[in-house]
């Protein structure tokens, strides 16, 4: 197994078919490869590879994520999209290790989001949970304010300060997710 990052430039053709393969959502699913590097030109790859350069396990990193929590901007690298091409084989937690690992080299503040029914498999990567912080986050759909789908703040990298703010979030001091206009 080898773990590589690639920017969204490098991807190959056929890594991007493989990529929306396995993420398998209909909205992207006749997304063109010109059009996949615009839509995601603000995130890098995380893959477990095997020895044939197949992909065992991918995350997305977006770099356009940003917070407002009582009036200040946090910025952070947002982890979505893992996903694993085989279940249950160890490929998923294999590629979060990995991933840890790596933001923190690079000392790049890090987060996630999940549902209470994946709390067990980061507790066994070892990534720490803020359980249900996420749910303080709030998302503007059609010019209105709600509360975010994921229930728990995945904490891969960041500064103890800022976790402290991400778990001081309630229903009192909700965070505000920015979006670019």
């Amino acid at each position: 197994m080898k773990y590589q990052v690639k920017k969204t430039k490098d991807l190959t053709e056929a890594e991007i078919k493989h990529i929306l393969e396995l993420w398998d959502i209909s909205a992207w699913s006749t997304m063109n490869s010109s059009y996949f590097r615009s839509f995601f030109r603000d995130s890098e790859f995380h893959f477990l590879m095997d020895t044939d350069e197949n992909i065992l396990a991918i995350m997305r990193v977006n770099f356009d994520f940003t917070i407002q929590i009582a009036d200040t901007d946090y910025s952070f690298a947002e982890a979505v999209g893992l996903v694993s091409a085989h279940k249950k084989k160890g490929y998923g937690a294999a590629l979060v290790r990995y991933f840890k690992e790596n933001v923190t080299q690079r000392n790049l503040e890090t987060i996630g989001f999940c549902h209470s029914d994946l709390r067990l498999f980061y507790e066994k990567c070892d990534v720490e949970i803020l359980h249900d912080k996420a749910k303080m986050i709030k998302e503007n759909v059609d010019s209105e304010w709600v509360n975010a789908e994921d229930d728990d703040i995945l904490i891969f990298h960041t500064t103890q300060e800022r976790k402290e703010r991400l778990n001081q979030l309630n229903s009192q001091n909700n965070a505000y997710l920015m979006t670019k206009e």
